[in-house]
């Protein structure tokens, strides 16, 4: 057993893993691959009816590859090595600025280099600027998704691999690795806390952000040009989910500093969880409205149209604001005023590994004495724009609205792991924040 393993941490993932936990991890393991290429299927064979897809999957499994046949496999594979290879490169090399993450279990106070908005604003110029100049067209993506499903997956593996090799060879700080005694459990929810090649190349940061949600935008735009090629004009509903799901990721790169005080870098090991996560389900799974849209193309009323925007703008302004009190509170450290008053905090002592003593401010005003997490009500008025931009039709064939379903879950799950995770690091002061805002999510709801 590990020296790091015999050592137990006041905070952070503890105890080994249980015969639920091993199940819980044999089934993505085994399952989720599917899911994404089933959803392919719907949309490349049985018209985006998700329903009808999975049916016709479990009378024939067999189906679901022949959704690859004839398909430009090599050149997809081609496409995403450059891809990967590119946001390699641009990550480490680009103009950018260094950041401060949290404290890790052990007392690790790392250092992160982010430039993603630069980044972003480049690919996306870059992509227009190519297909102007005629070295590919825009719908480039979409015609080689299907075959590059399955280079996800193949990185997708890959990666979890070695990050489970890693772990037990090279870690880079061994003091923060957990090890849970399962083998499928080490390798689904991951066993180093922070991998890194070198000092800058952090596989949280780089891999959810690049190459996953960097290419959020560019794939939305492909299938968007898809549409255009296929019907000669681009409807108002796609265009919507271009410009929210836009304003979302733009976001999430203007505020890249913030991304490393979040519950990917702050509270998950990596593993397959991320890994996979990050390469295979973000790109396919949350990108299924543009998808839908490009063959089943939907005209909104005026109505509608001002119903989504203004959705959409509202969840932004929640989701944007709650994380915007946190930020200014955390740099004055308390001392700010929230909503024209003085910012209302809890002082919360807590011990790393290394035994030194360290203090939190809980805020408890503003966003934050609404509800714990009252920036993911949000997360999800976003999401609900974006899957109600593809109708009825939409509704009824199911995929496109699998995505509010999956974030609702995700959220959720997140709430819950957040829960224990603070209990245990703050004990009673987090009881004591319990009382003062006992909403969860919503007011009045959980």
């Amino acid at each position: 057993m590990p020296e790091t393993q015999q050592k137990a941490l006041s905070w952070g993932r503890q105890g080994t893993a249980g015969w639920k936990d091993v199940i819980g991890s044999l089934l993505p393991l085994a399952l989720c691959p599917f899911m994404p290429i089933l959803f392919e299927l719907a949309l490349d064979q049985y018209q985006g009816n998700i329903w009808k897809a999975a049916m016709a999957f479990l009378k024939n499994p067999v189906q679901l590859f022949n959704l690859f046949s004839g398909k430009p496999f090599w050149k997809a594979g081609q496409l995403y090595v450059f891809w990967y290879v590119l946001n390699v490169a641009l990550y480490l090399f680009f103009p950018g600025k260094y950041c401060k993450g949290q404290l890790t279990p052990a007392g690790h106070l790392l250092e992160y280099y982010v430039n993603g908005f630069q980044v972003w604003v480049l690919t996306i110029l870059a992509f227009f600027g190519c297909a102007y100049i005629g070295l590919f067209p825009l719908t480039i993506i979409a015609d080689y998704w299907a075959p590059m499903l399955l280079w996800l997956n193949v990185f997708g593996y890959t990666l979890t691999g070695f990050a489970y090799v890693k772990a037990h060879l090279f870690p880079t700080h061994p003091d923060d690795n957990k090890f849970s005694g399962s083998f499928l459990y080490d390798l689904c929810m991951g066993i180093e806390f922070n991998p890194r090649i070198g000092k800058w190349f952090d596989f949280k940061l780089f891999h959810n952000g690049r190459p996953g949600i960097n290419a959020w935008c560019l794939i939305n735009i492909s299938f968007a040009a898809k549409q255009y090629q296929t019907y000669g004009f681009v409807t108002n509903s796609m265009i919507i989910v271009n410009l929210l799901q836009a304003l979302y990721v733009g976001d999430f790169f203007y505020n890249e500093s913030w991304y490393t005080r979040t519950i990917d870098i702050c509270h998950d090991h990596f593993g397959y969880y991320l890994a996979w996560g990050d390469l295979v389900w973000l790109p396919q799974m949350y990108t299924l409205q543009a998808h839908y849209l490009a063959t089943h193309p939907v005209v909104l009323s005026t109505p509608a149209v001002v119903l989504l925007l203004g959705m959409g703008c509202l969840g932004y302004y929640i989701f944007r604001g709650a994380n915007h009190q946190k930020d200014a509170f955390r740099a004055a450290k308390g001392k700010c005023n929230i909503w024209g008053r003085p910012a209302k905090f809890l002082e919360a002592p807590f011990t790393t590994a290394d035994g030194q003593h360290h203090v939190s401010q809980l805020l408890y005003s503003g966003f934050w004495g609404l509800a714990h997490h009252f920036n993911y009500v949000g997360d999800l008025l976003m999401s609900s724009a974006y899957c109600l931009a593809a109708g009825l039709t939409g509704l009824a064939d199911g995929l496109p609205y699998f995505y509010i379903v999956y974030m609702t879950a995700l959220l959720v799950h997140r709430i819950i792991r957040d829960q224990g995770r603070l209990s245990a690091k703050y004990g009673p002061v987090w009881d004591k924040y319990c009382k003062l805002v006992p909403w969860k999510l919503c007011p009045y709801l959980w």
